[in-house]
């Protein structure tokens, strides 16, 4: 049986990894299929707008008491008041049923009553409502407002923090990444794009940074300790500082998924289209892309972006010509005896193992090396 707290603390450590930056390549390739997919989405079927964006009327006939056939009952009562255009029916709750159409131009009480005809309820139990395309166009404009001034304070605050535009950057095409693949899913899927759609596209935004932002605090922490101890290179370092993350991403995301997922499930289930439902459909689609973004986009492009960088070239080269002399001065302290001398070691250069280089470490006894909890018993003052 898998003992997942063991594996996050292996991930931690380092005595397991997953190798997110060298396989930079795979996840590059798999973002650009889904973007593709999401493209393609868009441009050969494209959104579909709710009313809020497209303008047009809306009934509710409340009190239904069987929706069977709703989608046809509907389309030809509307169709029968002399209205055209396409009509969207859906059931709301139990025994409500939502007809958007075109704009009704004075035919709405005709068709009030052939609804009421078609669902055999009184027509004072069907309301309508007109909405202009007008009220959608303003939320629209504030929303890719909203996104441009966010995108903007974004980089330059991660800029500062970080102290490099590159890190900004990363996660800035990160956070595109999320958008266009949540968007494309809404186009391939058909799903309708409202008001409370585009609040969730916002809403996402700000989880994946700070997701994101998680992850490279660590890949900092981490490539400035490289820097200094030269032992590892800077690939190395970024992505052990995902490997120490994963675990937090991971909880995190299913901790956020969950409520959301109890949400869609009683949204579709028993309470139908609306605000709630076109919220948390939104969030759902974006928070996990979100997720996958920080871990295998964001910090794979920035290794790429600094790869050439002299420092981190310089980094590379040391530790490609000195890595296994830190390795083997590592393995001969480890395997002194108590003595002080050192034992053979296989594959270890003399200047290493104890040449006039390299004077032999203090020595420390068997039991300290592995802890307290393997040290021997003491027997009892009976049996001394």
């Amino acid at each position: 049986m898998i003992n997942f707290a063991q594996v996050g603390n292996d991930l931690y450590t380092g005595k397991r990894s997953i190798q997110f930056i060298r396989r930079q390549k795979q996840w590059y390739a798999f973002s650009a299929v889904i973007i593709l997919l999401a493209l393609g989405g868009l441009f050969l079927r494209g959104l579909n707008f709710g009313i809020e964006f497209r303008g047009g009327t809306e009934f509710r006939v409340s009190g239904v008491t069987s929706t069977q056939n709703y989608e046809q009952k509907s389309s030809s009562a509307v169709g029968q008041a002399g209205i055209t255009g396409n009509v969207n029916s859906s059931v709301i709750g139990s025994n409500t049923v939502r007809i958007q159409t075109e704009t009704a131009e004075g035919k709405t009480e005709a068709a009030k009553a052939d609804l009421a005809t078609a669902f055999g309820v009184p027509e004072s139990q069907v309301s309508a409502s007109l909405v202009g395309p007008s009220w959608g166009a303003s939320v629209s404009q504030q929303a890719i407002r909203a996104l441009i001034v966010f995108l903007v304070l974004v980089t330059l605050v991660m800029s500062v923090y970080f102290r490099t535009w590159k890190m900004a950057l990363a996660a800035t095409i990160a956070l595109l990444h999320d958008l266009v693949v949540t968007v494309g899913i809404y186009a391939l899927f058909g799903f309708e794009i409202t008001p409370s759609s585009m609040i969730g596209f916002l809403t996402i935004l700000g989880y994946s940074l700070y997701d994101t932002v998680v992850v490279f605090d660590k890949v900092r922490e981490n490539t400035a300790e490289a820097f200094r101890t030269r032992r590892m290179t800077y690939a190395q370092a970024a992505n052990l500082a995902v490997n120490q993350t994963l675990v937090r991403s991971i909880n995190t995301t299913v901790v956020a998924l969950l409520p959301i997922a109890a949400v869609l499930v009683v949204g579709f289930t028993l309470l139908g289209p609306g605000t709630l439902l076109d919220l948390a459909l939104a969030l759902f689609i974006g928070i996990t892309a979100g997720a996958y973004s920080s871990i295998f986009i964001a910090t794979p492009l920035f290794v790429d972006f600094r790869r050439k960088e002299p420092v981190v070239l310089d980094l590379e080269r040391y530790v490609a010509r000195h890595g296994v002399r830190h390795e083997a001065v590592l393995q001969s302290e480890a395997e002194t005896t108590l003595n002080g001398e050192p034992v053979e070691t296989a594959g270890v250069p003399a200047d290493v193992a104890g040449g006039a280089d390299h004077a032999q470490p203090r020595a420390v006894h068997k039991y300290a090396q592995a802890g307290p909890r393997n040290q021997p018993k003491r027997a009892p003052r009976s049996k001394r």
